[in-house]
């Protein structure tokens, strides 16, 4: 069995996880452009990171670095993902980080928190950059038009791309704008970055990185979701139940991983893909104890027989999914 060199963007080469995961960012496209009357670039370029060449070398410097932080780098995913983002902005030849978690308060009041400024070397002015890492199910049926955004849920049922985008546009990537935010950041920069004259001479520019995978259902088709990108990453959700059915459709040599949380981003390397047959006697228990997982399948007769990819995401739900399915945003004037 081979795996290709490159799987969405990740060479087969690395194989410390976060270095993994750091590729897969650089390679990944963002889910989702936010539509509206303010347009947000998206994610910051491997151009504007000075990491326009291979990034091979780069992430083997990073090494010893990241080594030194096994076990500080959070387990929950946001807080994974943002951690990485620090790494990148801060490590990247053409990028500084300035601050990150950046509270905005007002009269002891937080108003909100802004995730990390940074700038790059050719200009001085900060940038406001916003992070999420998405997976969210496709549901058949559901709130509003097959397009709807509110159709596209989180595994566990508490979270939608229309809440998270409403979210973002209306309070998380606004809030830097605010005179209160622009006097923090001002504030923040002077004695350490700027000198000593503390108002900010350009309107901060507000970035939004949103990478991540839409999940689509396996048995049926729906179109991708309203404001969502050309080139997003994909992938298949099936139900427990399902899970025969669906193996029938591949090939006998069928391989499986399973990824395990913060670890969702990068496919794995080829040493943890095992027979899919006997890895879904361990995947089975944890759908039943702890809901929908994730795993990375490979199959290297896939072309052959149907004309897919040899490696494919796919989310296990259980048979009862979803419990809940969250409300749409309320509509604002």
């Amino acid at each position: 069995m081979t795996l290709p060199t490159t799987a969405e963007g990740v060479s087969d080469r690395l194989e410390h996880s976060v270095l993994r995961d750091l590729a897969w960012l650089l390679a990944t496209p963002d889910l989702i452009e936010l539509a509206g009357p303010t347009t947000y670039p998206g994610r910051p370029t491997r151009q504007e990171l000075g990491l326009v060449d291979s990034i091979d070398d780069w992430l083997a410097n990073l090494s010893s670095l990241v080594g030194a932080l096994d076990g500080q780098l959070a387990t929950r995913m946001g807080h994974y993902h943002e951690r990485l983002w620090h790494l990148m902005l801060d490590n990247a030849p053409n990028t500084r980080l300035l601050a990150k978690n950046l509270r905005i308060t007002q009269r002891r009041n937080t108003l909100g928190e802004l995730d990390m400024l940074y700038r790059t070397r050719d200009n001085p002015n900060p940038i406001h950059l916003e992070v999420a890492i998405k997976f969210y199910l496709g549901l058949p049926e559901g709130p509003g038009e097959a397009t709807c955004q509110s159709r596209w849920i989180g595994p566990g049922g508490l979270d939608s791309l229309a809440l998270k985008c409403s979210h973002l546009r209306h309070h998380q990537l606004p809030i830097s704008s605010t005179a209160t935010a622009q006097a923090i950041i001002a504030h923040w920069l002077a004695p350490r970055d700027i000198g000593p004259t503390p108002p900010l001479h350009h309107p901060l520019t507000q970035r939004l990185a949103m990478p991540g995978v839409l999940f689509y259902p396996w048995h049926t088709t729906l179109p991708p979701p309203s404001g969502a990108t050309v080139d997003h990453r994909r992938g298949k959700w099936c139900y427990l139940r399902d899970w025969p059915q669906f193996a029938a459709q591949r090939s006998e040599a069928l391989k499986m991983a399973w990824l395990e949380k913060p670890h969702w981003l990068a496919p794995p390397p080829l040493a943890r893909f095992y027979s899919a047959k006997k890895h879904m006697t361990d995947v089975t228990p944890l759908i039943h104890r702890y809901g929908p997982q994730q795993v990375v399948l490979y199959d290297p007769q896939a072309k052959a027989l149907t004309g897919e990819k040899p490696l494919e995401r796919l989310v296990i739900v259980p048979d009862d999914w979803p419990r809940q399915v969250p409300l749409p945003p309320r509509a604002r004037g």
